[in-house]
């Protein structure tokens, strides 16, 4: 069975929930998942795994950031940095989740992986509700599956890098996308800010498929 490391933890969110839910939806997946909040731990040796997901959000909390949001800054180290850059550089899988955008922020080269930062000022969200998302192309994680309705939060105006081709998109905004390095991929989906979200067939299967193709399987559909 392959092996996922959720990197989980932060703020205005419920994360334990939320990684709790993923590690389920990647077991139907055949992915045996662990769970951790002590990133830096984590990410001191590089891990015998096949795929690192990030379901947090740990930043340095500048920018416009409210101190009445609580929470405590966050930077990535350096030894840190080269696990996760080396993981993806052997040929590993990445999942970047909801907040992945907002984490690392002292780490520039994060938002090249993952294909979007958060941008303070200008990056925003209305607050959870029905979110109306359309699909996009026939790639495999999508192939067969029709647009949906779930509740969620939708991203507005991340700060996306050029070339980004969504799979999943809502108002507009894309929400769900493919990253292919020379030897790892990555997966960002912006969906997920609480549990419910996990609670729609379409995105579980979307997810199981996404799992699959970051573990090197088939992206078979589900009966």
């Amino acid at each position: 069975m392959a092996r996922n490391l959720i990197l989980s933890g932060g703020v205005a969110h419920d994360f334990p929930a939320t990684s709790a839910a993923l590690a389920e939806v990647m077991a139907e997946a055949g992915v045996e998942s662990t769970v951790t909040e002590d990133i830096e731990g984590a990410l001191r040796e590089p891990p015998d795994i096949e795929l690192i997901t990030v379901n947090a959000l740990r930043c340095c909390m500048d920018g416009g950031w409210s101190a009445t949001q609580g929470g405590s800054a966050f930077r990535l180290p350096p030894v840190a940095r080269a696990t996760l850059l080396g993981h993806i550089e052997r040929g590993g899988g990445v999942l970047a989740m909801h907040s992945a955008p907002m984490c690392f922020d002292d780490w520039p080269y994060w938002r090249h992986m993952v294909g979007a930062a958060w941008c303070w000022g200008k990056s925003h969200h209305a607050p959870v509700g029905p979110a109306e998302i359309h699909l996009h192309g026939d790639d495999p994680i999508i192939s067969g599956l029709t647009g949906f309705t779930l509740t969620d939060e939708v991203y507005t105006d991340l700060a996306t890098i050029p070339g980004i081709r969504p799979l999943a998109s809502s108002q507009g905004q894309p929400l769900f996308w493919t990253r292919q390095f020379p030897r790892g991929r990555l997966v960002y989906d912006a969906l997920g800010h609480d549990s419910r979200s996990y609670e729609s067939p379409v995105h579980r299967e979307m997810l199981r498929r996404a799992t699959a193709w970051l573990t090197g399987k088939p992206t078979s559909v589900s009966p």
